[in-house]
C-alpha cells in the first residue's frame, strides 16, 4: 500500500553519465545534491561564491564566472578580523587580506573555466528575498551578520526573476552553447521571512521558474521538483534537521535517489556501486594494523583503487 502521494518525474530528455561536468549554483541545498555526485566521482564544482539564497545574487555570480572578473581590494572589507566580500560566502574569509583574494580569485577562475566546459548547470533558488547594501544599493549574496538597519529588504517579484533570467540565459548560451539548466527550488525553510513570508517566497519562485522555462523553452531549461518532492512524500518532521528547517540526510538521500533515476544514466550504475565500495573501504580504520588479515584488506583495497582510477579515466575521456 502506497502511504504517501508520489511525486511524477517527467521525461527530461537527457543523462547525465561520467564524462558530464556538472555545475552546482544556489542555496545549501544545491550543496547537498552536489556534494552527493562529487562523492561518486562525478565531475562537478560546486558553490564557486559559496551558498547563495537569492536569485539575483545567483545571476551576478554566473556572470562574473563569464566575464571571469577577478576580486579587487576595494571589493573587499575588514569585520572581526578576517577580511570578507559581499559577494562570497564568510567561508572565504581571511585574517590575511591578500590570502582572502587569493581564495576569492582561485575560485572565481576555476569557477569560468569549468561553467565553459559544463554540460549542465544546477541552480537552486533558496528565497526571493534580497538584501540591498543602503551604502551602495547593491544586493548581497550574504550579509556577514550586519545589522538589519544597513539593508533595504524587499521581496523580488516574479516579473522581475523572469526578466532578469531570460536575459541571463541567453548570455549562458552563448558562453557555453551545451550547457543546459535544470532550476530547483529549496525546500530548506527561510524561517527568519516568517512562516507566511517564506511561503510568498517560495511561490514566487516557482511561479518565476515556470515562466522562464515556458518563455526560454525545455531544450535549453528545466525543472526537478525538489520542493514539492518534501511537500508530498516526506511530510514528516522526522525528515528534518534538529533545527526543524533544513532537511536530514535520510531526506536528501531520498531526493537524490529520485534525481539519479530521472537523470543519471543507468550505465554508470555499475561504477557507481564500485565507487561507493571504495568510498566505504577508505572510511575504514582497522584496529589491528599487522597481520595477514590487515595486508589482505589493504591489498583488495588497492586493487579496488586501480580498478575504480581506469574506470573513470575512461568514461572521463568519452568528452
Amino acid at each position: 500500500m502506497k502511504y504517501y502521494t508520489e511525486i511524477e518525474l517527467p521525461e527530461y530528455g537527457f543523462k547525465i553519465d561520467y564524462s558530464s561536468r556538472v555545475c552546482f549554483m544556489g542555496s545549501c541545498f544545491a550543496e547537498s545534491i552536489g556534494a552527493k555526485m562529487e562523492e561518486l566521482r562525478f565531475r562537478t564544482v560546486i558553490n564557486p561564491f559559496g551558498i547563495v539564497y537569492n536569485p539575483m545574487s545567483v545571476a551576478n555570480s554566473l556572470r562574473r564566472l563569464m566575464d571571469s572578473r577577478a576580486v579587487q581590494e576595494g571589493d573587499l572589507f575588514e569585520q572581526g578580523g578576517a577580511w570578507k566580500s559581499f559577494d562570497f560566502h564568510s567561508r572565504y574569509s581571511d585574517s590575511d587580506k591578500a590570502k582572502a583574494m587569493q581564495a576569492m580569485n582561485e575560485s572565481i577562475s576555476v569557477g569560468s573555466n569549468f561553467l565553459k566546459q559544463a554540460d549542465y548547470l544546477f541552480i537552486t533558488f533558496g528565497t526571493a528575498w534580497v538584501y540591498e547594501l543602503k551604502s551602495t544599493g547593491n544586493v548581497v549574496a550574504n550579509c556577514h551578520k550586519f545589522p538589519a538597519k544597513d539593508f533595504d529588504r524587499r521581496r523580488m517579484s516574479v516579473e522581475e526573476i523572469v526578466e532578469i533570467y531570460t536575459k541571463l540565459l541567453a548570455e549562458l548560451t552563448n558562453y557555453n552553447p551545451k550547457l543546459r539548466v535544470i532550476f530547483t527550488v529549496s525546500p530548506i525553510r527561510h524561517w527568519k521571512d516568517g512562516a507566511h513570508g517564506n511561503q510568498l517566497s517560495k511561490a514566487t519562485l516557482l511561479l518565476a521558474i515556470s515562466d522562464i522555462i515556458d518563455r526560454v523553452g525545455e531544450d535549453v531549461c528545466s525543472y526537478f521538483p525538489s520542493y514539492e518532492i518534501v511537500l508530498d512524500e516526506l511530510r514528516d518532521y522526522r525528515f528534518y534537521a534538529e533545527d526543524m528547517l533544513h532537511m536530514s540526510n535520510q531526506a536528501v538521500e531520498h531526493i537524490w535517489e529520485k534525481a539519479k533515476k530521472a537523470m543519471v544514466d543507468e550505465a554508470c550504475l555499475p561504477i557507481m556501486n564500485k565507487v561507493q565500495k571504495l568510498n566505504k573501504a577508505m572510511q575504514h580504520r582497522p584496529t589491528n594494523t599487522v597481520g595477514e588479515e590487515y595486508q589482505k584488506f589493504e591489498a583488495s583495497r588497492s586493487r579496488l583503487a586501480e580498478e575504480v582510477i581506469m574506470l573513470l579515466d575512461k568514461e572521463y575521456l568519452k568528452k
